[in-house]
C-alpha cells in the first residue's frame, strides 16, 4: 500500500508469512536506512514470530541431550571416578585371591580375562544410574514438568534421555580401559566388537533405567531394582569366571542371562576368546535394544507415571 509517493511497508509480517514475511520487512527497511533497520530489530525482539519446528525438534532434543550429560559431568569424582576406583579394586582383590588358582582362562591371564568384565559392570551400572536418577529425582523434587512442556515428542525424550546414559557409560568404559592399561597392559583383538557390545549394552541399560524410573516413585524402589535385578545379573554374567566351568544346568541357566552376552562379545574384542555364541549374542543384544527402546517410547507417550 501507499501514503502519497511513498511506500509503506507494514512492521508485523502477515501470520501466514512465519520467517519468510520477517526477513522480506527486514531487508525492505534496510534500503530505507539503518534506522529503520534497528527499530524492526527490536521489535521483533519485544514481539517474536512463533518458532516454525520440522519433522525433529532438533534444538530441543540437542539441549536435552547436553542436559543429560551435564548433570553427570559436573559431578565426574562421583560418576566417573568412583566407578574406577571400585573397577581396580575388583581386578586386584579378585587377581589376587584366584591369579595363582587360575593361571590361564581363555589363552590369557585370569587379570587379563577378568579386566573386560570389569568394564562392562562398570559401563552399564552407570548407564542405568544415569537415566534412572534423572526421572527419579525430577519426581521427587517436583520438577518433572520441566521435562514434559518443552515441544519434545515421546521419541525425542526417549532419545534424549538414553542418549545421555550411553554417553555415561561411554565415557566411563573410556576412562576404566585408559587407566587400567597402565597398570595391566592389553591390545585389542577385534574393535567391531568391543566398539558394538559397548554400545549395545550401555544402550540397553539406558532403556532399562529409563522404564525403571518411570515405575518408581521414591528412592527406596530404583534401590530395589538396582540390588534385585541390575547387580544380580551383572554378578551371574560371567564377568569373574569363565561359563566353561560351570555343570551343563548352571552354564545352560548363565546363557539365558543377556548380561551374559554383553561381556562374552567385549571380553572377545580384547583376548579372542567367547564361551557362547558370538553371532546369537549380538542379536540379543540388538532385539533387546529395539524392544527395549519401543516400550520406553510407548510408555513415555501414555505419560504413564508422568502426568495424571
Amino acid at each position: 500500500m501507499a501514503r502519497g509517493n511513498r511506500r509503506f511497508i507494514p512492521l508485523e509480517p502477515t501470520i501466514g508469512q512465519g520467517y519468510q514475511g520477517v526477513e522480506a520487512t527486514g531487508r525492505a527497511l534496510a534500503r530505507r536506512g539503518p534506522w529503520h533497520y534497528l527499530a524492526r530489530l527490536m521489535q521483533s525482539a519485544l514481539c517474536p514470530v512463533p518458532r516454525q519446528l520440522g519433522a525433529v525438534n532438533w534444538l530441543g532434543l540437542g539441549t536435552l541431550y547436553l542436559k543429560e550429560v551435564r548433570r553427570f559431568s559436573k559431578v565426574a569424582t562421583q560418576t566417573i571416578i568412583s566407578p574406577l576406583v571400585t573397577t581396580l579394586l575388583y581386578l586386584v582383590i579378585f587377581s589376587l585371591a584366584l591369579g595363582r588358582s587360575l593361571p590361564q582362562l581363555g589363552g590369557v591371564t585370569y587379570a587379563q580375562f577378568l579386566m573386560p568384565g570389569l568394564i562392562m559392570m562398570a559401563m552399564v551400572q552407570n548407564s542405568f544410574a544415569n537415566t534412572s536418577s534423572s526421572l527419579v529425582i525430577s519426581k521427587v523434587q517436583g520438577n518433572i514438568v520441566d521435562l514434559l512442556m518443552p515441544p519434545l515428542s515421546a521419541a525425542e525424550l526417549t532419545l534424549g534421555l538414553a542418549a545421555g546414559g550411553l554417553t555415561r557409560g561411554l565415557a566411563v568404559g573410556f576412562t576404566s580401559s585408559v587407566i587400567l592399561r597402565i597398570f595391566l597392559p592389553f591390545g585389542i583383538h577385534d574393535w567391531f566388537f568391543v566398539l558394538f557390545n559397548a554400545v549395545a549394552a550401555s544402550l540397553m541399560l539406558s532403556f532399562i533405567g529409563i522404564l525403571a524410573g518411570l515405575w518408581a516413585d521414591k528412592f527406596d524402589q530404583m534401590a530395589a531394582v538396582t540390588n534385585f535385578i541390575i547387580t544380580p545379573l551383572s554378578f551371574l554374567s560371567g564377568a569373574f569366571y569363565s561359563t566353561d566351568r560351570l555343570p551343563d544346568v548352571w552354564r545352560q541357566v548363565a546363557h539365558l542371562n543377556p548380561f551374559f552376552y554383553m561381556i562374552d562379545g567385549f571380553r572377545y574384542g580384547f583376548i579372542g576368546h567367547a564361551d557362547g555364541s558370538l553371532a546369537a549374542g549380538s542379536a540379543v543384544l540388538a532385539a533387546a535394544d529395539l524392544l527395549l527402546g519401543f516400550a520406553t517410547w510407548r510408555l513415555i507417550a501414555r505419560g504413564y507415571k508422568l502426568r495424571p
